[in-house]
């Protein structure tokens, strides 16, 4: 078969692999001026290594992606260490990954801490049946189990973070999945993500995959055999003019995805158009000094006290070295795409972040600010409400030879290049077996 897959992310590249290694013939479409989506990098001048626009880190218990890096020739660029992580309460850090360092944590009265690590436990290690637990909010669900204290102290401010108004949605299987999937141990590639990626894509184009960046898609169509003339069934229209393919997978949001294809039943773009979601906005800091000490990922932080969710030092987990000496601040947050953080400017989220920082470290000040980047992206967090299987569409569209892989359909896994790696896997082998 000749296959177009619209987007060049972590699935539609592993897709792409997947169907090329079974003898397809495949075109990537990406408007974007580089493969990788939401796990891209860039590099500043005098970086040796790319940096993701979007911080990235895999777990030890990745096993997609580190058995599809060991399957493509890369596993010799991936490493893991052990870096710090720390909860943020009543302005200091305190590091709670782990049995030990929870009970020492004085956010919570002891037998708090014992209940809150036995509930980490039963599910992380015991329980695995996460279709019961769909059924319940993740608020109800750990306020019963966990103990009010520890929700409001460490869970209310993780799930507020994510999800923001959606909170009260969002169902204990998401939560369940978060504490299965972490590791302490925390893994990355030499070079950054964009290595990896760059080294996929040399591989899909040693494979005869066409891979055609900068080039967006304005619509595709599903052709009856008269007008096809002997081609394919199905026309991807690009800026450069039609091209015609057997089967096409679509890797976007699900309202990119009705924008595209305006022949898709009409219940199904409603259903489509009810799946929820967030926005990623992450300001990314180059400092000419350290901010914190040996503190890789900071959390906790209450929404209505700081304006963003998470604050990461990269150089705290990859050497400065490889940045020139610079060392490398993500300040970011998740928002609904029509929040202001889409509309104020690259200075404006300066001014509103800056002063912040001082609550880590408080000697900061603006000047030890080299340059900085800001990074939006309107689709980056799926909101996951009850029952939520029930609610997601298919991999095989209403369309024979049209397929939809995205993000909201890792469920109840948290969206990142693991289960991208697989989603990419399932769509392929689905789309395989629909033209065998």
């Amino acid at each position: 078969m000749k296959i177009g897959i619209v987007g060049a992310g972590v699935a539609g590249l592993t897709a792409a692999y997947e169907l090329s290694q079974a003898g397809h013939a495949v075109v990537l479409f990406e408007a974007a001026e580089q493969a990788g989506g939401l796990a891209s990098g860039f590099r500043d001048t005098h970086w040796d290594w790319h940096l993701e626009r979007y911080y990235h880190h895999l777990f030890e218990t990745d096993t997609a992606m580190r058995q599809f890096v060991q399957q493509v020739g890369f596993a010799d660029k991936l490493f893991f260490r052990s870096p710090v992580t720390a909860h943020f309460w009543n302005g200091d850090f305190y590091a709670i990954d782990g049995p030990t360092r929870l009970l020492r944590f004085p956010g919570l009265p002891f037998p708090d801490r014992v209940r809150f690590g036995a509930t980490v436990g039963y599910l992380k290690y015991v329980n695995s049946d996460w279709h019961s637990l769909e059924q319940h909010s993740a608020v109800a669900w750990s306020k019963r189990w966990a103990g009010e204290a520890a929700y409001r102290e460490v869970l209310q401010p993780l799930l507020e973070g994510k999800f923001g108004p959606y909170t009260p949605e969002v169902n204990m299987a998401w939560l369940w999945a978060r504490f299965r999937a972490r590791s302490f141990k925390l893994g990355y590639f030499v070079g950054g993500f964009q290595a990896f990626v760059d080294h996929l894509m040399g591989r899909l184009e040693g494979c005869g995959v066409r891979i055609l960046l900068n080039t967006p898609v304005r619509g595709i169509a599903r052709l009856v055999h008269s007008e096809t003339c002997g081609q394919a069934g199905w026309q991807i229209l690009t800026p450069e003019g039609p091209q015609f393919f057997d089967q096409v997978i679509v890797t976007s949001s699900p309202r990119l995805l009705a924008r595209l294809v305006p022949q898709l039943p009409t219940h199904y773009v409603a259903d489509l158009l009810k799946l929820h979601s967030l926005g990623a906005v992450v300001l990314v800091l180059a400092l000419k000094r350290r901010l914190t000490e040996q503190l890789y990922w900071i959390q906790g932080m209450q929404k209505e006290q700081f304006p963003f969710l998470a604050l990461v030092e990269h150089t705290n987990f990859m050497e400065p070295e490889h940045y020139g000496g610079d060392h490398l601040i993500y300040c970011g947050d998740y928002v609904r795409p029509d929040h202001e953080y889409f509309k104020l400017s690259h200075e404006e989220l300066l001014e509103r972040f800056l002063p912040y920082l001082t609550q880590f470290n408080p000697a900061f000040r603006p000047d030890w600010v080299r340059t900085s980047w800001l990074n939006r992206a309107p689709y980056a967090q799926p909101v996951v409400g009850l029952n939520h299987s029930k609610f997601i569409p298919p991999l095989q569209t209403p369309l024979p030879g049209l397929f939809w892989a995205s993000m909201s359909q890792v469920y109840p896994w948290d969206r990142g290049t693991n289960f991208a790696v697989e989603l990419g896997q399932r769509v392929a082998t689905e789309a395989i077996k629909a033209g065998a």
